[in-house]
């Protein structure tokens, strides 16, 4: 993971290598990884309806800290996994991401991208499309996310369950 070494000033280009990065990890199943490129209180967080003003007062399709992101993993990784026979894979097309907030001194940068996602597990597809908002800070000479957010662009339809991350 490129990261940005302490006292370096972040740049722009860092942040969206980042969201790449990020999309990276996920599509090769490195998933211990990508979950460590959270700040510890950071959520994942994939909204029920469109323009959803935040997780925790408002059902969400996901919206996991870092117990329920590890346990979703650990999951992944278990043989006795059900849902997961046959494993699922996954494949992340991305636009250019876009710097939406770039704010050094307060510590707080926003990336945007617009994605579509595949999920595959035996022979069947599904695809997602929507936005990213990544919300980063720098926290020991590092990016980490302290909000992934997933803006689908059906999240207000009924979804079949979503394996993986998105």
């Amino acid at each position: 993971m490129p990261g940005t070494a302490v006292g370096e000033a972040v740049q722009r280009q860092d942040l969206i290598d980042f969201v790449i990065q990020e999309a990276r990890l996920l599509d090769a199943k490195r998933y211990e990884e990508w979950d460590a490129l959270f700040i510890d209180d950071g959520y994942y967080w994939v909204p029920l309806v469109p323009d959803q003003e935040d997780g925790l007062n408002h059902t969400s399709h996901m919206y996991e800290d870092k117990l329920l992101r590890q346990l979703r993993i650990e999951r992944f990784r278990s043989p006795r996994a059900f849902s997961q026979q046959p494993p699922s894979r996954c494949h992340h097309l991305l636009q250019m991401p876009a710097v939406e907030a770039f704010d050094p001194a307060g510590n707080r940068f926003l990336v945007r991208t617009e994605f579509h996602y595949t999920e595959s597990q035996g022979d069947e597809l599904q695809f997602y499309v929507g936005t990213f908002f990544h919300h980063l800070t720098l926290q020991d000479g590092a990016l980490r996310m302290t909000l992934k957010r997933v803006n689908l662009l059906n999240c207000d339809a009924a979804l079949p369950a979503v394996q993986l991350f998105i």
